[in-house]
């Protein structure tokens, strides 16, 4: 089966890959805006789908689209992508110390066939010194992640006590789930 991966995000590449599979990638170019009194799951979902809908006249008929969001969710509040350095030491401080959840999203396309699911997990933070948070970030330049960090980067390391659930999850793939999923279209 042929594979389209829908996204830009070198790790859903890399975890794709480490799932044994080959593919191509396309980046859709659509708003990542969303609806506040959605929950984290139908924020997910519709971001994902709107990726898929812009995909869609660019992938063939016999190729397979993955495309997903991922959010962190902290107080009721979504922690998106920093702006800039200065936002990115903000949001570090503010998921400091605290647990907070982290929401992808995943639609699969197939020949006219959707399939959706999202998958969350809970991510809890030790207290991080301000030098660690300047450290990570002049250092990683973490621009690029929801929350302002990679859980498989430096701070990840040394800043996560525990998670509750898929730790792919957090890296913006769930892949146990994602294997699963594709395994219905390849039968």
């Amino acid at each position: 089966m042929k594979i389209v991966l829908g996204s830009a995000s070198p790790r859903r590449s890399e975890l794709l890959s480490q799932l044994g599979f080959e593919f191509r990638i396309l980046k859709a170019d659509c708003s990542e805006e969303f609806d506040e009194t959605q929950t984290p799951e139908e924020i997910v979902l519709s971001i994902a789908k709107e990726k898929a809908e812009a995909l869609q006249r660019e992938v063939n008929q016999d190729e397979l689209l993955i495309c997903a969001d991922t959010i962190v969710y902290l107080d009721k509040e979504v922690i998106g992508k920093p702006i800039d350095e200065k936002d990115a030491v903000s949001l570090l401080h503010k998921i400091s110390a605290q647990k907070h959840d982290v929401y992808t999203g995943v639609i699969i396309r197939y020949q006219g066939i959707t399939h959706s699911f999202s998958v969350k997990t809970s991510v809890y933070f030790r207290q991080l010194t301000s030098n660690e948070i300047e450290h990570y970030v002049s250092h990683f330049k973490p621009l690029d992640k929801a929350g302002s960090y990679g859980i498989q980067d430096w701070i990840g390391l040394i800043g996560v006590e525990k998670i509750e659930g898929s730790y792919t999850n957090v890296m913006g793939l769930p892949t146990q789930e994602l294997f699963l999923e594709l395994q219905k279209f390849m039968a």
